[in-house]
Order: structure tokens, then sequence, then C-alpha cells
């Protein structure tokens, strides 16, 4: 009799490699990732960073339409083109945080509405909150010029209550008449830009459980107390991502100030235009871009911080 019949069954043979650190799994899949991505990012690389390095390419360049433009390290342009432009860069700064602030006072307690009271009629509400999106945006604005014409029902209302007396001596107004004027112009700024304000609002709220404003309401808080430790700090994030939605295009945009206002409402979007498309000053518009590219980062970085959230909706 062997040894083997003795002992039992032989132990199964030792795997080959035993003695060495085992594999970890091979994991499948890991590119697919960024094959998902790479469509985006090429999109990305063709219509937004090479154009960008070309405007930087064409601020620095010097010549002529005719004789042809050449890349000459010529910094001076940007010097140059702050301080010939700088009241439009001020204003243009001063009329979209007005329109900024305004469409926070007004779609905050909208989106609140929504979030929290509209009920039944919420997606009602939502559908007349984006419906000027099924119109164009030069067709809203012109929309506006009739709205404040002069003679209107509007402008008459308001010599009635006596409101553009104060509206001129504030300078926002010339006289009866509230087209091309600086109040136009933000009042188009407002309405074209307060969906943009609402929207995040809203998707920040209601993401509030609504058992926090029970418990503060158990613990005896007033609803004064109860909207400024719970609602307004747990919709900080939709404020910061409305407020930056509204003001950054509201900074660059021209549509309004040429079509409500004048020539002394202009803004920076105004300037970059005429250089690109009639003085045909291609360097000072490029320079010019990158100025108000630069002003709206600082302003964004600022606002950001001071905020106290980075957690965008």
């Amino acid at each position: 009799m062997t040894s083997t019949t003795l002992t039992g069954s032989a132990p199964p043979p030792a795997p080959a490699g035993a003695g060495q650190a085992a594999r970890p799994p091979r994991r499948r899949g890991r590119t697919v990732p960024y094959l998902l991505l790479l469509p985006g990012m090429l999109w990305l690389l063709v219509f937004f960073a090479l154009p960008v390095v070309y405007q930087a390419s064409t601020s620095v360049q010097t010549g002529s339409l005719e004789a042809g433009y050449q890349v000459t390290w010529h910094f001076a342009t940007y010097a140059d083109a702050l301080a010939a432009y700088w009241p439009q860069f001020l204003r243009s700064v001063l009329y979209a945080g007005t329109a900024t602030v305004l469409c926070l006072l007004l779609g905050y307690p909208l989106a609140y509405l929504i979030a929290f009271r509209a009920g039944r009629w919420r997606n009602l509400v939502m559908i007349l909150v984006i419906a000027p999106f099924f119109t164009s945006f030069l067709i809203r604005t012109l929309a506006w010029k009739t709205i404040l014409a002069d003679g209107g029902v509007v402008v008459d209302a308001l010599n009635t209550l006596h409101v553009l007396d104060v509206t001129s001596w504030l300078g926002l107004t010339a006289g009866d008449r509230v087209l091309a004027t600086p109040l136009a112009v933000v009042c188009g700024l407002t309405y074209n830009f307060l969906p943009f304000m609402v929207l995040p609002l809203y998707t920040s709220l209601e993401r509030i459980d609504p058992r926090l404003h029970e418990a503060a309401a158990d613990l005896y808080a007033r609803p004064a107390t109860v909207f400024r430790k719970v609602t307004l700090p747990l919709s900080m994030p939709g404020v910061v991502a409305g407020t930056l939605l509204t003001f950054i295009p509201a900074g660059g945009d021209y549509v309004n100030a040429d079509l409500l206002g004048s020539t002394d409402t202009r803004m920076i979007g105004n300037v970059i235009q005429t250089q690109f498309l009639r003085v045909l000053d291609y360097p000072t518009a490029a320079a010019l871009s990158f100025i108000l590219m630069a002003v709206i980062l600082v302003a964004v970085s600022v606002h950001i911080r001071r905020s106290g959230t980075e957690d965008l909706v």
C-alpha cells in the first residue's frame, strides 16, 4: 500500500507563481470615460481655445487691413485701449452689476414661490419664467422699445406719478423720456437675463429639505429667522450661480445698449463691435476683449471668495 493510500488523497498542487504577489485584476473600460470626454474636449479646443489664442496674437499685432497685420508684440495696444475706453468699461460693470442686483431682488422671491408655494401650479409658473426663451433675444429687446416709447402707457404713468422727476434728478432718465437713457438699458438687461437668475435659484431652493423648516419652527424660530439661518445659507450656491450667469453675459452685452440706449450709454461690447466690424481695428478690438475677460474673471473670483461657497448648482 502506498503512502498516498495511507494518508488519504494527495494535496492539490500549488499554483504556479504562488510565491509571487497576487496581481490585482485588470480594470476594463478605463479609457471609456476619456473617450466620452474626447468630443467635448475637441469642441472646446477648436471653437474656444484656438480662437482665444488667435485673438491673443491679434492683440499684439501692428499694421493695417490693406498692408496686413504682423505680430510685433506691441503690448502698448492694451494700455492705449484702456486709456481711451475706460468710461465704457466702468459703465459696463455698473450696468451689469445693477441689473444683477435687480435680477436677484426680483428672482429670489419668484424662485422661492415656485419651490415652496406654487404647488400644482409649479410647472405653469416655470413655463412662464422660461417663456422669453421661446423668442429671439433681438425681438425681446425690440419689444422694450415699444414698451418704453415716448407717449406710451408706461411713460405716461411714470410722469403722472412724478417718478421720472426723481430718476431725472438721479441721472437715470432725461426729462420726461425713458428711451436712450441708462434706465432703459438696465431695464432691458434685467428683463433679458432674469431667467438666468431664477432657474439656478429654484434648483438650489428645491433641494432644501422641508423638514429643516419644520424643525426650525418647532424650535420657535420666527419666519424671518428661518429664512436667515436656514433658507438663505442653503440657497447660496444658487445665488452664486445665478449672479454669475447674469453678470457675465450682461457685462459684455451690446444689443440692449444699442437698441435702448444712446451714444452716452454705450457699453464696452458696443465699442468692441464697432472696432471689429466698422473701424476694422482688429488689434484694439482684441485687446479690449481680453481686458473685458480679465475684468470679469477678477470680479467673478472676488464674488466667489466673498460668498463663501464654491459649490455651484
